[in-house]
């Protein structure tokens, strides 16, 4: 999105110049990078056997699944109208996100497992 941004001219600029969009690429790096973070802290719990291991596996679902859809959600809305044809693979994350959490449950249902 962010190599888009930089080449897609409008209004006689690049689309990356606008502050608004050079904001949302920067939390849609923060979610990604946070995301991160939780998964390998609950990978290394669960690797160490550590006692919070499936509290920490239910939070990096929960988390990842929340910023995997907000992310490929703002994606689609950078890339506009060419986000959602074959022509880009952005689509294809968009489906992915959607269909995962559809497939491994809702990130609620997880939340619910967290919560006594």
């Amino acid at each position: 999105s962010v190599e888009y941004a930089k080449v897609r001219k409008q209004f006689g600029r690049a689309i990356g110049s606008f502050q608004a969009l050079k904001h949302r690429m920067a939390d849609m790096y923060v979610l990604v990078e946070s995301a991160r973070s939780v998964a390998r802290a609950a990978i290394e719990a669960l690797v160490d056997d550590a006692p919070d291991a499936e509290t920490l596996a239910a939070s990096a679902h929960v988390y990842c699944s929340e910023a995997f859809s907000s992310v490929t959600g703002d994606a689609i809305q950078i890339h506009g109208g060419i986000g959602i044809t074959w022509e880009h693979d952005i689509h294809l994350y968009f489906k992915r996100a959607q269909g995962s959490s559809q497939l491994f449950g809702q990130p609620h249902e997880a939340l619910r497992r967290l919560l006594p």
